[in-house]
């Protein structure tokens, strides 16, 4: 059943179905020191698209990313795409350069040969001055927490607004209570040095993990609790991303030391896919190609891209609500940030 609501600037449409395939099948679940993971299989599936990773189109001069124009847009990039195959761009890839750095709000397929403008957030808060005129790749991904919480406001702009943006304010509290938390600090409040600092730490955990040839994605826990997942429509396009989403929820383990916890099992991750099958989903035009599906309610967070009734990539998290009020860190972070827009 399909119900069509009209707001400002869109149509939404509310599904019974999710875009969840059909049978989802587990790897072997490994862990190392505060991190789990537990690998998504391939299943028979329909025929494949034929699309460019962001980092393989990069590299091949195919696609360039810039601020919307002189002036710039905290909120919005161009992307012009002169590659013959779409490029798949990933909810919470990190953007370097230009005025600021940036993460993706959400997955697009950005069609060949056509310049689209993409929603992302700031994860640079210093900084407001070019340093280089376009925008690179760089091997991370907003942190786990962080995308978490984005993910979960930006569907609720889409709903309420039409519009795909985040809750810029708490993105960067969210960044501002991190650097608290793994005792760092930054010039330009950049998330990037976050990672730097966590070094051959966070690297070790890539070390670690692996995918097996027909990985497709995967659940990830942090100190005994499940965290979120992330899934493609191809083992080729997890096994290009997969390191970069892997220090996303590793630099997450390195807040707090490791401690004994319970043997895991996949009993969580199978009671969020339930939630997610059983859910109700909204759905809106993409940006580029395709149908976004979002999914919330107070527990959890997902959202997907599917193009010709392929899942190209869904990914969904566990929520963590009100932690913010009982932690004192949180409430400083937020008071900085209250500070910064006033002035930004």
């Amino acid at each position: 059943m399909r119900i069509t609501v009209t707001n400002k600037r869109n149509t939404t449409e509310m599904t019974t179905s999710s875009p969840l395939p059909e049978q989802i099948t587990f790897g072997e679940l490994k862990e190392h020191q505060g991190l789990a993971v537990l690998p998504i299989q391939e299943t028979p599936s329909s025929p494949q698209l034929d699309y460019l990773t962001l980092d393989v189109a990069l590299a091949l001069g195919h696609v360039r990313i810039t601020e919307v124009n002189d002036s710039g847009s905290v909120p919005e990039l161009l992307l012009e795409n002169s590659a013959p195959k779409p490029v798949l761009l990933v909810d919470g890839e990190e953007l370097v350069g230009a005025k600021q750095n940036r993460v993706l709000n959400l997955t697009i397929l950005a069609p060949a040969n056509q310049k689209i403008v993409i929603p992302v957030s700031c994860v640079e808060a210093g900084r407001w001055n070019h340093d280089s005129s376009d925008f690179a790749n760089s091997n991370r991904a907003h942190f786990a927490k962080g995308r978490a919480k984005k993910m979960a406001s930006v569907s609720e702009s889409m709903h309420s607004h039409g519009e795909r943006r985040s809750n810029q304010g708490e993105v960067w509290a969210d960044i501002d209570t991190k650097f608290s938390r793994m005792d760092a600090s930054s010039h330009t409040s950049a998330m990037s040095d976050l990672y730097e600092k966590a070094g051959s730490n966070l690297e070790d955990y890539v070390t670690a993990f692996e995918t097996t040839a027909k990985q497709i994605g995967a659940f990830f826990y942090v100190h005994g609790r499940l965290v979120g997942f992330d899934l493609f429509d191809k083992s080729v396009t997890c096994t290009r991303l997969f390191k970069k989403l892997l220090r996303s929820y590793a630099i997450d383990a390195l807040e707090q030391p490791v401690t004994e916890q319970p043997p895991l099992d996949i009993d969580h991750a199978e009671s969020l896919l339930a939630l997610l099958r059983a859910g109700e989903w909204q759905t809106y035009p993409a940006i580029g190609m395709g149908t976004d599906y979002r999914f919330s309610s107070p527990r959890a967070a997902a959202a997907g891209l599917v193009v010709d009734d392929t899942t190209i990539h869904l990914s969904g998290f566990i929520l963590n609500c009100g932690t913010e009020a009982t932690d004192p860190e949180g409430r400083m972070a937020s008071a900085r940030i209250r500070r910064r827009m006033r002035t930004h």
